[in-house]
C-alpha cells in the first residue's frame, strides 16, 4: 500500500521536480508513494483567480484570503481522505525525527503550502489539524518545508531505501545522535587520509570507533542533543563546543 501525499500550493510546478527525481522519484515508480497537488487559484471565484487580499488593520504584504484555500483542502479531503492536514507555519510545532517516524504511521498527509505574509488565521485555527515548521527561520512559501515533509517521511517506508541499515544510522534516528563521518576512495585524498581502523576489517572496532565519533560529534556540535541523549542533569550537561 502506498503513501499518499496532497501539496496544497499555489506553485505546484515547484512540488514536481523534486519528487520525480532521484530516490523520491523511483520509490514513485515503485508504487510506493503518490504526491499530488492542488492549486487554491482552480477554486478561486472571480475571473483573475484571485487568492490574496491587504490584511485588515493595515501592513505589509497580502494575506492569502480563506474561502479558495478551503475550497481546495476540502477537494483533498473528498478525493484522498489525508489522514492529518498540516499547515506549514512559522508557529506550527518544529519537525523532528520522532515526528517524521510518528507521520510515516499515518498513510497520507495533506501539506498545505502558505505564501506572501501567510495564510488567514480562520484557516489555521478552524480547517487544518495541526501547524508544523521546519526551522526557525523564513521562507518565501510553504512548498520547501512540504518537501522537507515528503523527503523525511519517505525514507522511513518500507523499500524507499535500498539499505535499511542506512538508514537506522542516520542522524537524529533512534538515540539523537548525529551520524559517523563518511569517506570512500581513494584512500588518501590531497594529503588527509581515511582513518585505519576503517580499512582495518576488524567490524567491533569499526562499530566502536563510529559509535565514538557519533557521541563526540554531538557534544561539540549539538550539546542540547548530547544532553537529551545523556539525559543529563545541569551538572552534568556538556560544554558548548564550536559549530561546525
Amino acid at each position: 500500500m502506498s503513501f499518499r501525499f496532497d501539496v496544497v500550493t499555489l506553485f505546484p510546478e515547484l512540488i514536481e521536480p523534486y519528487v520525480a527525481g532521484s530516490i523520491l522519484g523511483r520509490a514513485r515508480k515503485a508504487g510506493l508513494i503518490e504526491v499530488g497537488s492542488t492549486n487554491p487559484r482552480d477554486y478561486a471565484e472571480d475571473r483573475h483567480r484571485t487568492v490574496d487580499d491587504a490584511p485588515f488593520g493595515g501592513g505589509a504584504g497580502m494575506v492569502m484570503m480563506p474561502e479558495p484555500l478551503f475550497q481546495a483542502i476540502e477537494a483533498v479531503r473528498a478525493a484522498h481522505r489525508p489522514a492529518r492536514v498540516i499547515l506549514l507555519s512559522p508557529g506550527g510545532r518544529l519537525l523532528t525525527q520522532d515526528l517524521v517516524r510518528e507521520y510515516a504511521a499515518l498513510g497520507s498527509l495533506c501539506l498545505v503550502c502558505g505564501r506572501y505574509e501567510g495564510v488567514d488565521e480562520r484557516i489555521a485555527e478552524h480547517v487544518v489539524d495541526e501547524q508544523l515548521s521546519v526551522g526557525d527561520y523564513v521562507l518565501t512559501g510553504g512548498e520547501l518545508g512540504a518537501l522537507a515533509v515528503i523527503d523525511a517521511v519517505s525514507r522511513t517506508l518500507p523499500g524507499v531505501l535500498g539499505n535499511a541499515v542506512g538508514a537506522e544510522e542516520e542522524s537524529f534516528t533512534g538515540v539523537s545522535l548525529l551520524e559517523h563521518a563518511q569517506y570512500t576512495r581513494p584512500r588518501e585524498w590531497r594529503g588527509h587520509e581515511v582513518p585505519p581502523v576503517l580499512l582495518s576489517g576488524d567490524h567491533a572496532a569499526i562499530a566502536r570507533h563510529r559509535q565514538e565519533e557519533r557521541e563526540a560529534r554531538t557534544r561539540s556540535r549539538r550539546p542540547d542533543l548530547w544532553a537529551r541523549y545523556r539525559g543529563a542533569g545541569d551538572d552534568e550537561a556538556p560544554s558548548n563546543g564550536k559549530t561546525t
